[in-house]
């Protein structure tokens, strides 16, 4: 018999537009609540929602475990948590009842259930943790363990059928007190396979940061706001070393929001990772503004393979209604800038924002020519509880507010054009994206579907002309 059994309701299977990727993470925000629940004398195991079949595998390990606490821990360093997939929140209910089947006390951590803590205590859940969760969870098993439910039910930052406190307690500001992901709970040569058969490498994960202190208000930010806190370089760079000694993993993903924004953060974890031979090459997000040539070149000399831009618009309008605070020629430096010091350019972009119009699509388009980022990645505005944007456009939300999947592209709000158009769109840009790229990198194989990329743009680009036409924007 396990104590407690942590999981999360992220099913890779359940998402078809990355199960055709497959590019799995194990949950990082989950790995480092079963390592903090250790170090606090708790026994863990762990169910794994990243490569599961369904939910019917962690019914098998709750039969098999028979733990006292089941805690569905959503991975807030997972864009797609946050985003709150419908079919994800269908799968976290059905979770719950089968805890609840077993017997357990379920208590819930994550960004949806912070959002919408009142539909998962009605599913079944006994209680759900507001926003970081580490230090309420161990205060709440506290009292649960003594057998003081009553004193449970008074946690600060703590949601249940009873009582719910709106007050939320301070974060964890020190997070080199923390100690490393789990690892060992992960099946790691499952996913190493993976990775190897249809990329050729071996990727894991880190995080060195909790939080984003920018002001983009359409990014929803239910655990922690406007705060941000960072992990010392010398304790990110004893986690890598401790991850090329101990797995050996080829390539990192940081999933921060913001890698580095401390003053010269990179600058001196660039200098660890060389003296204690822990360099791993990676990829991580930053912001256009923040990349200056210091900043570059110490990415380069850490072992920075990728740095995806939340460019998100060519278009200075549509980035002044976001509040995104930078200039789209900050884009274009950035680009620059990363490509002199060897390092290849993802561009998020996101289109039908309020406003958009026709003229600014084609702004970013033409911002995709000239800066040719090594890849993009193509969304719609998505209205989220908590951000300036749902607040402005939730009048004009229907019964669906949440995607099925990330494949989704449904427009949630009254966007300049319907949500056929922007698929047309997202097809649209790739074409081209991947007829340039083609010639640009001279990849024979590519150019040799640039016919069939060519048919797509022609008869995309006319269905566009057609619906601008029609909506006259």
């Amino acid at each position: 018999m396990t104590e407690i059994l942590l999981g999360q309701s992220y099913f890779l299977r359940f998402d078809p537009k990355l199960w055709d990727a497959m590019q799995p993470y194990p949950p990082l925000g989950t790995l480092y609540a079963a390592s903090w629940l250790r170090q606090h004398g708790y026994q863990v195991a762990l169910f794994d929602a990243m490569l599961a079949n369904s939910e019917d595998d962690w019914d098998q390990l709750l039969e098999e475990h028979k733990p006292k606490y089941a805690i569905l821990y959503e991975d807030n360093f997972n864009y797609l948590s946050k985003m709150c997939l419908l079919r994800m929140r269908e799968a976290a209910f059905k979770m719950i009842g089968m805890a609840k089947k077993h017997g357990c006390t379920v208590i819930l951590c994550g960004a949806d259930a912070t959002d919408h803590y009142s539909e998962y205590l009605e599913k079944g859940a006994d209680y759900c943790l507001l926003r970081e969760g580490e230090d309420t969870l161990i205060e709440l098993l506290s009292q649960l363990s003594a057998g003081q439910k009553a004193h449970a039910a008074q946690v600060i930052g703590l949601a249940s059928r009873n009582t719910i406190h709106p007050s939320h307690r301070p974060d964890i500001t020190d997070l080199d007190k923390l100690p490393f992901p789990a690892w060992d709970l992960v099946d790691v040569e499952k996913y190493r396979a993976i990775w190897i058969k249809r990329h050729g490498y071996f990727s894991m994960n880190m995080v060195t940061t909790r939080g984003c202190p920018y002001h983009c208000n359409w990014c929803a930010k239910p655990i922690w706001g406007q705060r941000y806190n960072s992990r010392s370089p010398e304790n990110v760079a004893r986690e890598m070393k401790w991850l090329k000694e101990n797995f050996a993993p080829d390539h990192i993903w940081f999933a921060d929001d913001i890698f580095g924004l401390k003053p010269r953060w990179i600058e001196a974890l660039a200098t660890l990772l060389q003296k204690m031979d822990a360099a791993i090459p990676f990829k991580c997000l930053q912001r256009a503004d923040l990349v200056n040539e210091k900043t570059a070149a110490a990415l380069a000399k850490a072992g920075c393979k990728t740095v995806w831009l939340g460019a998100e618009s060519g278009s200075q309008k549509i980035l002044d209604a976001m509040d995104k605070g930078a200039q789209v020629e900050d884009i274009y430096q950035a680009a620059n800038l990363l490509r002199k010091n060897g390092i290849e350019i993802g561009f998020f972009l996101q289109f039908g924002y309020p406003g958009e119009l026709w003229e600014d699509v084609q702004k970013t388009l033409k911002m995709v020519r000239e800066c040719a980022p090594d890849d993009i990645g193509i969304s719609v505005s998505y209205p989220l509880p908590g951000t300036k944007f749902f607040e402005r456009v939730k009048l004009e939300l229907g019964d669906k507010q949440n995607w099925i999947d990330s494949e989704d592209l449904a427009m949630l709000h009254q966007g300049p054009f319907p949500t056929g158009f922007y698929r047309i769109l997202h097809g649209r840009v790739h074409y081209e994206f991947r007829i340039r790229k083609a010639w640009r990198k001279n990849n024979w194989l590519q150019i040799l579907r640039t016919p069939y990329y060519l048919i797509g743009l022609f008869y995309s680009e006319l269905k566009l002309r057609k619906q601008v036409y029609f909506y006259g924007s």
